[in-house]
């Protein structure tokens, strides 16, 4: 276990995890000031590709822009998605797991949750792969989009499924849209961090796509709040420099190339 895993393990009831998702270096160079956890997400297929759901990113998508977001990355903890259809079982999972650690150099993968997988965790973990689990909403293998443990049949049923994730050797898990009360009960119950999106503050850590955060996906739901609207300070300068192209304003005599010094 890296010093990097051990440093959330004890953020565990002493303060929040801070996570959000990055696709490249420049963003991933923003954020590593400030987060815990970066998180390298299959949410771009929806973010950057404009696919309707997650099912059809790539393994080598992940790989490539992890490679971008680790270069912007020097003190956070950086986890990356196990696309759908990459850990079906053991030998694949492991196989590209693997791949994922050497190709990327991240310090972990994230693997949702689909109820019979607590075994592909327990074998990462023994070939010392880090595993961030998954429970709730996983996007992989739901479509529609709704509330989870909002009974107390269905949260009795969350709760074993974060256990035997713990069980399993995961060093922390997402819980994504919980009802406030279960995902209350799992985080104060289980040992390690729970990392909630749309699902309350009483979870130890939080994550959201940061496209989202920063107003510029246009997918905005209720338990997103917006930061800032990118979408407004990009299209304002977009329209300057196009305004100044066609006044023939830019470039000008400061932007021109002279001599040696010119690159």
């Amino acid at each position: 276990m890296n010093n990097k895993i051990k440093k959330i393990l004890n953020k565990k009831n002493k303060s929040k995890i801070v996570c959000l998702t990055a696709y490249s270096k420049n963003i991933a160079k923003i954020l590593d000031k400030h987060c815990d956890i970066i998180l390298v997400g299959d949410s771009m297929a929806n973010v950057l590709y404009g696919l309707k759901n997650t099912h059809k990113i790539s393994l080598q998508n992940i790989i490539d822009h992890s490679l971008s977001v680790k270069k912007g990355v020097k003190k956070s903890l950086l986890i990356v998605d196990m696309p759908k259809g990459s850990y079906q079982n053991v030998k694949l999972a492991r196989k590209n797991a693997k791949l994922i650690i050497k190709k990327t150099g991240c310090d972990g993968v994230k693997l949702e949750s689909n109820r019979n997988n607590y075994k592909i965790i327990k074998e990462l973990v023994k070939a010392k792969i880090p595993v961030m689990g998954h429970i709730g909403y996983t996007p992989q293998f739901k479509i529609n989009f709704k509330i989870e443990g909002d009974t107390i049949k269905k949260a009795n049923k969350l709760y074993k499924e974060a256990f035997l994730i713990q069980q399993a050797g995961a060093f922390s898990i997402v819980l994504e849209c919980l009802a406030p009360q279960a995902s209350k009960l799992i985080t104060k119950d289980l040992k390690i961090p729970t990392i909630g999106i749309g699902s309350s503050s009483y979870c130890d850590g939080q994550i959201l796509v940061t496209d989202d955060m920063l107003g510029i996906s246009g997918f905005y739901p209720k338990f997103v709040k917006k930061y800032a609207n990118l979408n407004n300070v990009i299209e304002k300068a977009v329209k300057k420099y196009s305004k100044d192209i066609k006044l023939n304003k830019f470039p000008g005599k400061k932007n021109f190339l002279n001599g040696r010094k010119s690159q």
